[in-house]
C-alpha cells in the first residue's frame, strides 16, 4: 500500500479541524483574503504535540476584496490541484478546498495522492475515494485500525464531507468555515 500513516483518529480529526480553520482564516476572515494554491499533506506541519501549523506560502494569492477569482497561470501540486483550476486558470478558494479534500481522503486512507498500487483509472485518490463512497464501499477502503478507533458514523460522515470537496464543480463544494464545521461534528458523533 502507498503511504500508510501512523497517526490516531482523534488526532487526524483534530488535524484536519485545525488545518480546515487555519485556511477558513486565511480565506474569509485575514484583511485581504489569501488563497493557498498549494495545500498538501506536506505543508501541513505538525509539533511534538501534533498542534498543526500550515506552511510553504510561496505560491499564495491575495485576492482583491471585491474579486471571487483570480486568474493566474496553474500552479500547485500534481494530486492536489483543482480540475477546474487546471481547466480555467480560474483560482478561488474552493482550489484550496479540493486541494484539502485530497489531504482529507489521505488522512481517512493512508494512502499518497498518486499511487501507482492501484489500477489506472484509480491512480488518482481524489477519483478513487469518490468512487467507492458512490459505490457505498468506504469501510472498504479505509485503511483498517480506523475501523476500530472511530465510529462508522464518523467515517461515514467524513467520507461524505471528503466527496463534497472533491466535487468537479467549485461552485458545490463547501467554504473552509464548512469543512471545519463538518469535522466538528464528525467529533461529537462518538
Amino acid at each position: 500500500m502507498c503511504g500508510r500513516s501512523w497517526l490516531s483518529w482523534e488526532n487526524r480529526l483534530r488535524i484536519a479541524i485545525e488545518a480546515a480553520g487555519a485556511l477558513g482564516y486565511l480565506h474569509s476572515q485575514a484583511t485581504t483574503p489569501i488563497i493557498h494554491r498549494d495545500v498538501k499533506s506536506t505543508n501541513i506541519l505538525l509539533d511534538h504535540n501534533f498542534t498543526t501549523k500550515i506552511s510553504d506560502f510561496g505560491a499564495s494569492r491575495l485576492v482583491p476584496l471585491d474579486h471571487d477569482e483570480v486568474t493566474t497561470l496553474v500552479q500547485g501540486t500534481l494530486g492536489y490541484l483543482d480540475p477546474e483550476y487546471i481547466y480555467t486558470s480560474q483560482l478561488t478558494d474552493k482550489s484550496d478546498v479540493y486541494s484539502f479534500g485530497v489531504v482529507l481522503a489521505e488522512l481517512i486512507i493512508g494512502q499518497k495522492p498518486l499511487c501507482a498500487d492501484r489500477t489506472n483509472e484509480d491512480k488518482n485518490l481524489a477519483t478513487y475515494f469518490v468512487k467507492a463512497v458512490k459505490e457505498n464501499q468506504l469501510f472498504e477502503i479505509v485503511e483498517p485500525r480506523l475501523l476500530r478507533e472511530g465510529t462508522l458514523e464518523q467515517l461515514q460522515l467524513s467520507g461524505d464531507l471528503v466527496k463534497r470537496c472533491l466535487n468537479l464543480h467549485g461552485k458545490d463544494r463547501p467554504t473552509m468555515k464548512e469543512v471545519q464545521n463538518s469535522s466538528l461534528e464528525s467529533t461529537r458523533n462518538t
